[in-house]
């Protein structure tokens, strides 16, 4: 099967807004979900108590706790009811950083503590990679093919590109997206070896950006193949045109990054040109270096100044491999609404960094196309393009 991927519905839990009207609403008015008390992007309002059953509570982390509610409200979002999908042609795959960390510090200390008759049961699941693609699918009774990209922020984008394989080969109906909870202590010392956390604010772009803050949250969406969204004459958000991941050469090597192959590559499979792209996500490391080869591939690829360009992952902190899945429903929204969301407090950008950056206000515009990036430590890269196929992704519906 080669039918197109259409995008139906998308499931928003983010530092500065649950649900994707009101996510959108404080990204476009410039509204911050970091919490420089404690340096992150937090969810503050996010009871899970709220979004699922008592006995789930006690099995999963506040991670897969985020993605489940996130799968929710994405199938809610698409008026999509699992029980009415074949169940071997709905699946779930998911992309994953970190873990479940926060269950297996607090277990680990269980077990130094107080020997191995305190550790709660689900310590051998909870921290698992694979935990919140396996309790998203049995939650929805997704029995189709499932699986988990761990590749730290470019594991949401990898996941969707799998998503789109999987719907190429059998498959009706994906849950796919990411969602990470990088905020226990145990998580955060982990960060802080890595060298790229800021001690200032998280400024990408900017000429005085020192390092990311991380963040809380993510999204997860609905994928359909053409012929189900049509046949249950479903709206469609857009279209995953277009999914490429490189792999940097290693140190010393003296080949160039390949952020720029993952771009074209992406572009290419859209079987578009770079002049189709009418908006990037970027992926915005917030580190001098990685930010200049970032702007370099984009000037390289698009011409000085030559595309609009946002982060509004400024307004929430990197969410690792919940951060593209989220940039990606910012990218849809843009498309539906017409309208750049902007980067937020970065101040000054440097010359020679030739972007035509979109700061502070959002940039009315006509988009029909998006790339969006994300860039894993130890040298991922992935890109998609999205676009909204001539407004109508899925023409036979009202």
């Amino acid at each position: 099967m080669t039918g197109r991927a259409v995008i139906t519905g998308l499931g928003v839990v983010a530092p500065n807004g649950i649900g994707v009207e009101a996510y959108w609403a404080a990204t476009l008015a410039g509204k911050s979900g970091i919490d420089h008390g404690v340096r992150a992007g937090v969810v503050p309002e996010f009871a899970a108590a709220d979004h699922l059953p008592s006995r789930l509570l006690v099995q999963t982390d506040r991670w897969t706790q985020f993605g489940l509610a996130a799968a929710e409200l994405a199938l809610a979002d698409a008026a999509l009811d699992p029980a009415t999908l074949p169940e071997y042609e709905f699946g779930v795959v998911t992309g994953s950083s970190s873990g479940g960390n926060e269950f297996g510090q607090r277990e680990i200390a269980k077990l130094w503590t107080g020997g191995p008759e305190h550790v709660g049961v689900y310590q051998s699941i909870a921290w698992f990679y694979a935990a919140t693609t396996g309790q998203v699918s049995i939650r929805h009774g997704a029995r189709g093919p499932c699986g988990v990209l761990v590749s730290e922020q470019a594991a949401g984008l990898d996941a969707l590109g799998q998503a789109r394989r999987m719907l190429r080969t059998g498959a009706s109906v994906l849950l796919s997206g990411g969602a990470e909870a990088p905020l226990s202590p145990y998580a955060k010392l982990c960060q802080e070896t890595s060298g790229r956390i800021s001690h200032t604010g998280y400024r990408p772009f900017a000429r005085d950006a020192d390092g990311h803050l991380p963040g809380e949250g993510g999204a997860l969406l609905v994928l359909e193949s053409e012929a189900s969204a049509r046949r249950r004459g479903a709206r469609g958000y857009g279209v995953l045109a277009g999914y490429a991941a490189t792999f940097d050469p290693p140190p010393g090597s003296h080949r160039p990054p390949a952020l720029r192959r993952a771009i074209e590559l992406a572009i290419a499979d859209a079987r578009l040109s770079t002049s189709d792209i009418d908006v990037v996500f970027a992926d915005a490391a917030g580190t001098p270096g990685l930010d200049r080869r970032e702007a370099q591939a984009l000037a390289e690829v698009f011409g000085p100044h030559g595309v609009p360009v946002t982060a509004p992952k400024s307004m929430t902190g990197r969410l690792y491999a919940g951060g593209a899945p989220l940039d990606v429903a910012a990218a849809l929204l843009c498309l539906r609404d017409q309208v750049i969301p902007p980067t937020t407090g970065i101040g000054e950008v440097p010359e020679g960094y030739l972007l035509d950056l979109v700061k502070d206000e959002p940039r009315p515009d006509t988009p029909r196309t998006a790339l969006v990036l994300a860039r894993g430590a130890g040298g991922f890269n992935s890109a998609v393009v999205l676009t909204t196929a001539g407004g109508n992704p899925c023409p036979d519906s009202p």
